[in-house]
């Protein structure tokens, strides 16, 4: 009996401990130590060499994968390492004491994950990694695995941000809302992503897959979201919404709502963490079902158009149907209405023409412009058309130099990149022609 008693209680011993084992490996801390180990060295010597020598040797060679993973992510460099170090030691050292705390935080991330695994019982495993990295993430994801800048993520107000640039201003903004203390909310968040459908690059859906993970991340763990957006964003719903019924159509506009810094009329960057949070909530609070909600938010394939558009439709969040919405986007865009040496398909142009002036139906903003090659390829392109373009005094015309040769067909490509000095793009537009004797 004795006998049969220690070995129950062996197996029981041993199960536990490799519960907590796999427990431990939800969190993975290593790279902090590594990087304060690599950057005493570093900040200790003026030899560049031996600068990248300790920053390979000592933390990204031997990196995890997370650091393989947030480097691949975010484009990190060694050069860029080396620059942040350089550039502000006012700034790592105050930061420094915040982040060797990363290996202290595993239990309270772990109760947050059990937290959102109660709310989506479908929840698979991933590995959470705090890393260093060079200020172009507090957190992103790459497959199973949730990737930690915890140079901007364990950083609060206290940290000492006065050798940044005025571009990196953003920053000094993100610091006073202290992100170290919401932690478990950014973890939960970026865990939510390893569980969704891989995004596609339309404002649209890339705003729904932000605003997916950070309503989960709300519900799950019982809080409003920390980010000032939403908050913001509540407070101002309505101009929000007409904004960006206008602007989700709008190309290479991605910047203006995610992850960049390009200006718009509220001076508040990434809402479209709001408008994708508010048609979450929308949807969810419509929905009778609230754990199938939760199922069909995170597990939405964003490549189906028919199944991204019922699911913004149940929302009632736009004030119009998507087409509709897209059609009045079409009717305001500005177009080409001519060129002035000659009508478009032309077939005896005259080669001697040393330039070609394109025509807008309405005023450019004068600066902004986009020219590319057509179907034919460069073989089709004009000659001589880099130096010289210039607008007109009204910027209703736009002039290129080109050398023509006879009998040959010719096509230019008018970009949507020309576009109103509200920014509304410009009807893409083919000027092709043929050249006579």
């Amino acid at each position: 009996m004795k006998r049969t008693l220690s070995v129950v209680l062996t197996i029981l011993i041993s199960a536990i401990s490799a519960g907590a084992q796999n427990k431990e490996q939800y969190v993975v801390t290593d790279d902090v130590s590594r990087f304060w180990e690599a950057y005493d060295l570093i900040t200790a010597t003026d030899d560049t060499v031996l600068q990248l020598h300790y920053l390979d040797s000592l933390y990204l060679r031997p990196g995890t994968e997370g650091l393989t993973g947030i480097r691949q992510a975010r484009n990190y460099t060694p050069q860029d390492y080396l620059a942040a170090i350089r550039l502000y030691p006012a700034y790592w050292s105050s930061l420094r004491p915040k982040t060797l705390a990363a290996a202290n935080i595993g239990k309270e991330l772990e109760e947050g994950i059990d937290q959102l695994k109660e709310l989506y019982p479908g929840l698979q495993p991933a590995t959470i990694y705090f890393t260093i990295g060079a200020f172009r993430t507090p957190g992103t994801t790459i497959g199973s695995n949730v990737l930690i800048g915890a140079e901007l993520a364990m950083a609060d107000s206290s940290c000492n941000a006065t050798e940044f640039p005025e571009e990196m201003d953003y920053l000094r903004t993100y610091f006073q809302t202290n992100p170290n203390r919401h932690l478990v909310f950014l973890n939960v968040h970026e865990y939510v992503h390893t569980q969704q459908q891989p995004r596609v690059h339309n404002i649209l859906s890339l705003t729904l897959y932000e605003g997916v993970a950070e309503f989960v991340a709300a519900l799950a763990l019982r809080t409003s979201s920390p980010n000032p957006q939403i908050s913001f964003g509540k407070a101002n719903a309505g101009r929000i919404r007409e904004v960006f019924e206008t602007e989700m159509f709008y190309p290479n506009n991605r910047y203006k709502w995610l992850d960049g810094n390009d200006p718009n009329e509220f001076g508040m960057r990434d809402l479209g963490y709001y408008v994708g949070y508010q048609i979450c909530e929308n949807y969810y609070e419509q929905a009778e079902d609230k754990m199938q909600a939760i199922k069909t938010m995170i597990g939405m394939d964003y490549t189906n158009e028919e199944a991204v558009e019922d699911f913004v439709r149940r929302s009632n969040y736009f004030s119009a149907p998507l087409d509709e919405l897209y059609q009045n986007f079409e009717s305001r865009r500005p177009t080409v209405i001519g060129i002035e040496q000659f009508e478009n398909n032309s077939e005896q142009v005259d080669p001697d023409i040393s330039e070609i002036t394109i025509v807008f139906s309405e005023p450019l903003n004068g600066f902004n412009t986009g020219v590319d090659l057509g179907d034919g390829g460069q073989s089709t392109f004009p000659k001589g058309t880099l130096n010289g373009r210039h607008w007109s005094d009204d910027n209703r015309s736009w002039t290129i130099p080109v050398e023509l040769e006879p009998n040959t067909f010719y096509q230019i490509f008018i970009t949507n990149n020309f576009r109103t000095a509200e920014s509304i793009p410009l009807k893409p537009y083919l000027i092709q022609f043929t050249t006579g004797e």
